[in-house]
């Protein structure tokens, strides 16, 4: 355990210690890294250049009703060398001044058929994960879009569009014949969310993006998964990085997204979808 993770720090500058305040701080390779969990302030004791932020807001909910899988938080990341959310590379990096209170808020998941809430640092915004849409409804758009929900009779719902250089659209869900009508998985950091299968299967949720700006590597925002239609039929599964599975007609609950990793609530059938998570801010700079 550091002295850091005790409360204990030498003065900025003095020694090697943290150079700001706020979320709970640990060191690893050369960095400081506070890491927000909720929401609090960062506030530097000098001036700071060059810092590095990963900024993820609330996954969508999984919608409850026939529905498709919750979109993934919003994924903004700075750290050089390394992706940020919707296929973009990194963001420029931030300077700092000392002895301001910068703001961090960190967004709720969405309760099922709802989209998540944004998450903030500084200057940076990333947009709430869309939730999935209902029957026949189409998903909503978000830092990642939620999936399409399940069409009546023949059609498609489609899944909401993902912010630009955050994440992507949701999955749509298809019904063309009788033997298909699962519902989409949401859109996940790193790719689209699936559409539904060939059978009744549920469509699986996008993968999220890894970071290792904590010094160990994890991925987050993941896009929640489709419902599963039939006995025997396969659920969506839920995109890496915290997506919940989803539900099932013959009872099988939609999961919910991981807490703090941004991921979509998977979809069910009548009323037992998943949540999303809840997101993360973590910011870091040289030590």
């Amino acid at each position: 355990m550091t002295l850091s993770a005790l409360g204990i720090f030498s003065a900025a500058g003095a020694g090697g210690g943290a150079k700001a305040t706020g979320g709970t701080i640990t060191e690893a390779d050369g960095y400081w890294i506070h890491t927000f969990t909720g929401s609090g302030t960062f506030t530097p004791l000098v001036a700071l250049t060059n810092v590095e932020y990963l900024v993820i807001a609330g996954g969508g909910g999984g919608s409850s009703s026939f529905g498709g899988g919750g979109g993934a938080g919003g994924y903004r990341s700075s750290v050089v060398g390394q992706a940020s959310g919707g296929g973009a590379s990194a963001e420029s990096r931030l300077s700092l001044s000392s002895g301001v209170g910068y703001t961090v808020t960190v967004g709720a998941g969405g309760a099922f058929n709802a989209s998540g809430t944004n998450s903030v640092f500084s200057t940076i915004t990333s947009t709430g994960g869309g939730r999935g849409g209902p029957n026949a409804g189409n998903g909503t758009a978000g830092g990642s879009g939620g999936a399409g929900g399940v069409a009546n009779d023949t059609g498609t719902g489609f899944g909401g569009a993902g912010t630009a250089n955050q994440g992507f659209a949701g999955g749509d869900s298809i019904r063309s014949s009788s033997n298909r009508i699962g519902a989409g998985g949401g859109g996940g950091a790193s790719e689209r969310g699936f559409d539904n299968g060939a059978t009744f299967s549920g469509g699986a949720g996008g993968a999220g993006v890894s970071s290792n700006i904590t010094g160990t590597a994890v991925v987050r925002a993941g896009g929640g998964g489709g419902l599963a239609y039939s006995s025997g039929a396969s659920p969506g599964a839920g995109g890496a990085g915290g997506g919940g599975i989803g539900g099932s007609s013959t009872g099988g609950p939609g999961g919910n997204g991981t807490v703090n990793t941004g991921g979509g609530g998977g979809s069910a059938w009548i009323s037992d979808a998943g949540g999303g998570g809840s997101g993360i801010v973590i910011v870091r700079y040289a030590a």
